[in-house]
């Protein structure tokens, strides 16, 4: 890997554009390297895991919504299909519909560093634009092995959050990278596109402050939906404001850290393999990923507990859980979030509440992407109260073990400390949730599947099932990729929520 230095330059400094950070990422996407096998592999497995979750979210509102704004964009030639239905689509409309059902739970992959993403987001815009152009799935491994690569990097070098800017602004350039190397671009091309889809795609994350709602799922979506029409319009020989993050009056000088601000942003050299989706990990809980841990660590101490109060959680005086700077400040107490102890909160908004989260979990031993979140569960007076007893506290342990470049050390979980009314104090810690790669039960490709047929049940048929699992898992060999698509029957479609009409 290089080291890239960035920072902000004067736009009468001598800056080439060979310099340029939109430069050096176009090149890593324009190099033809092979990707190697474990890296196509997880490719596979990640987009059972998106197919997985679409069907869990397939009838939501907002899933329901993206979906008819793209059902009225059809195409006579080309286009993609988009998640649940027949025809094709216009593959920018598709990406957002798709992108949408992805995102909606909030279930898929994550890496964490010096910022958060979803990297799994690459994956709707990505395909869309390779059933357009008729791709095999040998480019199409190769332009997700490039949108995670380049969106991980951002991310490891780069906070955005720390600025209240929301994290798809490593996204749009991302899924502008990836397909570039999908459409086998030359690297002019693919600068202007990371250019434009970064211009684009920069945004405040108030999405994910106060009461959060169902643009949370949008915007991810929104954000492939321009790298698309970003990479049309830099085919057809358009330009992009430059140079983008560097420039006197762009990214880094007045949205990032200021004119003396600089970053270090690891990319690979020419010739070297994109391995970053390894670095990657998914979910088993419907849950913002900071929550992953402790929600196993809640269903671990749960026996303990309820032996030391008699079954009664009542007897909790308090539950203090010391846990990183980023669980903290944006899952926890310290976000200052009234709206994170409201029972008549978004579903958006208790998802982004640890402390409603470790209190659910606790009590009920299990998490449930749907029961989990409903209202009825929310409002449960006895969940109320001992949601109202937890807080966080921002311990610098955690947060270095959260930077660490280490592996073995990095962690994302919690230390609870459960004090009961007769002065008890039960404490317990994890580090990482059992389904990541270091965890107790780190995810393999049948925990991919599992997850996709517990999800798909009772919404995808099971011959259809099986279709798309031997299409996806053969995907080096298939050569049109518009067969990834899932179908659904008319009587599931059917149970969608009915709908104000729209503009289009």
């Amino acid at each position: 890997m290089i080291q890239h230095h960035v920072r902000s330059r004067r736009s009468a400094e001598e800056f080439p554009r060979a310099e340029h950070l939109a430069y050096k990422i176009a090149a890593v996407a324009a190099d033809e390297v092979e990707v190697p096998q474990d890296t196509a592999e997880m490719i596979v497995n990640r987009i059972i895991d998106n197919a997985a979750v679409s069907a869990a979210s397939v009838l939501r509102r907002p899933v329901s919504v993206a979906r008819a704004q793209a059902l009225a964009h059809p195409v006579s030639a080309g286009g993609a299909a988009v998640f649940g239905v027949p025809g094709r689509f216009s593959a920018e409309w598709a990406a957002l519909a798709n992108g949408t059902a992805v995102r909606e739970l909030d279930f898929h992959d994550t890496f964490l560093a010096a910022e958060y993403s979803h990297p799994g987001d690459n994956i709707p815009p990505i395909v869309a634009v390779a059933q357009h152009r008729g791709a095999t799935g040998r480019d199409l491994i190769r332009g997700i092995a490039t949108g995670y690569e380049i969106q991980v990097n951002l991310t490891r070098g780069m906070c955005l959050h720390e600025h209240k800017i929301d994290h798809v602004a490593h996204l749009g350039p991302s899924v502008a990278a990836g397909l570039g190397t999908l459409l086998h671009l030359d690297v002019d091309t693919i600068y202007q596109a990371v250019g434009q889809a970064l211009h684009t795609t920069t945004a405040t994350r108030q999405s994910r402050k106060g009461l959060i709602s169902s643009w949370k799922a949008f915007a991810p979506a929104f954000a492939g939906k321009m790298a698309i029409e970003s990479v049309d319009r830099a085919m057809r020989g358009e330009g992009a404001p430059a140079p983008i993050w560097e420039g006197e009056d762009g990214v880094i000088a007045w949205l990032l850290g200021g004119p003396e601000a600089s970053y270090t942003i690891p990319l690979p050299d020419r010739g070297e393999a994109k391995r970053a989706i390894l670095d990657t990990f998914t979910k088993e809980h419907s849950a913002e990923y900071q929550s992953q841990a402790p929600i196993d660590l809640a269903r671990r101490m749960r026996e303990r507990v309820l032996e030391a109060t008699g079954g009664d959680l009542g007897k909790i005086e308090s539950i203090v859980l010391h846990t990183s700077h980023h669980t903290h400040y944006v899952i926890g107490t310290g976000s200052q979030d009234p709206q994170k102890f409201d029972p008549d909160s978004s579903r958006e908004t208790l998802d982004h509440s640890i402390m409603y989260i470790f209190a659910v979990a606790l009590e009920d031993g299990s998490w449930h992407h749907a029961d989990s979140y409903s209202p009825e569960r929310a409002h449960r007076p006895e969940t109320v109260a001992l949601w109202r007893k937890i807080s966080t506290t921002e311990d610098p342990e955690w947060t270095r073990r959260y930077h660490s470049t280490n592996p073995e050390e990095k962690a994302f979980g919690a230390r609870a400390e459960i004090t009961l009314e007769d002065g008890t104090v039960i404490v317990d810690e994890l580090a990482v949730a059992d389904a990541h790669p270091l965890g107790a039960r780190p995810f393999a490709r049948e925990n991919y599947i599992e997850k996709f047929r517990t999800l798909a049940e009772g919404v995808v048929d099971t011959a259809e099932q099986d279709r798309f699992l031997d299409v996806v898992q053969a995907l080096p060999e298939v050569k049109d990729v518009a067969e990834l698509n899932i179908e659904l029957s008319d009587a599931v479609l059917d149970r969608a929520p009915s709908l104000p009409e729209g503009l289009f």
